[in-house]
Parts: structure tokens; C-alpha cells; sequence
């Protein structure tokens, strides 16, 4: 949090919280590959798909409220305009996430608010130990979406090129922002630590799938 502003920090903090929540994910790029919305899929694979999609959702709404909360607490104005813009970055994923949802006729996760939430708190924990955890705390996390990427692209329907498409786009773009943090001076976090993040990440996917 920059030093002297507390008070106008939290309204940016509560205005970046409330615009991904509530409003429609906006994004600079056009979804990476061929619409497909004028060809549906068929009904059992284009299930499938939406559930994959909503967990995707979801683990991007998740991955900009933990940048949100780190860069709330961050100590120095570098590493906050960092965690800002992966933060950024990280709502064109949204966006395309949420594009698809619609095209496959479907709704995002109702928890969504939930997993802002508590994806904002434990990214404020996570820069309480110092910007360089915080730090590595990122790239940790995509090097984890980063595998929670790979195995959605082996469940995807062979037929759902437009969602491949997404998720190879995003899967390359975390692998960046997970060896930006590290160049920035991000430290590997102890075993575990991951091992929570993994298990934590566990339960907001498995639950998002269905709800």
C-alpha cells in the first residue's frame, strides 16, 4: 500500500473488486482463435467444455483478486505496479474466459464473489512476508495454473478449437508473468506453502466446476 495514501488505496482496492466481480470482463485482444459460436458443439462435449471454462473463469478472477491484494499491501511502488499489471493482463484472460461461457451457453461460477474474496485475502497475507515472497508467491501460482492449464487442454473436446485456443494463449502468457516475478526477485516458497496453494486451488476448482 503506497505510504501516506491508506485511505485512497482501499477505494482503488474496493473499485478493482467490485468492477471484477460485477461488471463485464473488457479486454484489449480479441479471443485467440476462430469463433465458434454459429457452430455448436455436441450437447455432451459442449458440457464438458462450459464446466472446463468455468473453472478457467474462476481461476482468473482468482488469480487478479490475489495481484489485487499483494499489490494492496506491497512495499515498495515497483513491485506494486507489477502485481498491477499481471493484474491487468490477467483481465484479457477473463474476458476471453467469459466470452466463452457465453458462447457455450452458460453462467459463470455463483461463488465468484466468494473467490475474490478469499483470493484477495490470502495475496494481502502473501505480501506481509516482503515483497520478494510476495513475488515468488506469483510465480508459484502460474507455475501452477500453468499445470492446471496443461490438464484442461488434454480434456477439452478434440472439437472445441476456440477454448484450446484460449487456454494455450493464457498458458503461455502465465509462463511469462511467473518468469517475470522471478527476474523481479521473487524467492521460491517452502514445500509447504505450496503444498496449501495447491490444495486450496484444488477446492475452488473442483467446486467452480459445478457451481
Amino acid at each position: 500500500m503506497v505510504s501516506g495514501r491508506p485511505f485512497d488505496s482501499a477505494i482503488a482496492a474496493a473499485d478493482r473488486a467490485l468492477r471484477s466481480v460485477f461488471a463485464p470482463a473488457h479486454s484489449n485482444r480479441p479471443p485467440p482463435g476462430p469463433a465458434t459460436a454459429d457452430t455448436p458443439l455436441p450437447e455432451s462435449e459442449r458440457r464438458t467444455a462450459a464446466a472446463l471454462m468455468r473453472v478457467n473463469h474462476t481461476g482468473e478472477l482468482a488469480a487478479q483478486a490475489l495481484y489485487h491484494g499483494q499489490a494492496f499491501l506491497a512495499r515498495s511502488e515497483r513491485t506494486r505496479a507489477l502485481l498491477l499489471q499481471a493484474a491487468r493482463a490477467e483481465s484479457d484472460h477473463l474476458a476471453w474466459c467469459e466470452t466463452r461461457l457465453q458462447e457455450l451457453a452458460t453462467r459463470p461460477s455463483l461463488l465468484n464473489p466468494f473467490w475474490y474474496a478469499g483470493s484477495f485475502a490470502i495475496g494481502a497475507l502473501a505480501a506481509l512476508a516482503g515483497d520478494r515472497a510476495s513475488l515468488g508467491f506469483v510465480a508459484e501460482t502460474e507455475r501452477q495454473v500453468e499445470g492446471h492449464l496443461d490438464a484442461h487442454l488434454g480434456r477439452l473436446p478434440a472439437s472445441d478449437v476456440r477454448s484450446r485456443a484460449i487456454l494455450e494463449t493464457m498458458r503461455a502468457e502465465e509462463i511469462a508473468h511467473g518468469a517475470t516475478a522471478t527476474s523481479a526477485g521473487g524467492v521460491p516458497l517452502p514445500g509447504p506453502v505450496r503444498a496449501l496453494m495447491r490444495r486450496t486451488a484444488a477446492v475452488m476448482t473442483g467446486t467452480a466446476y459445478w457451481i
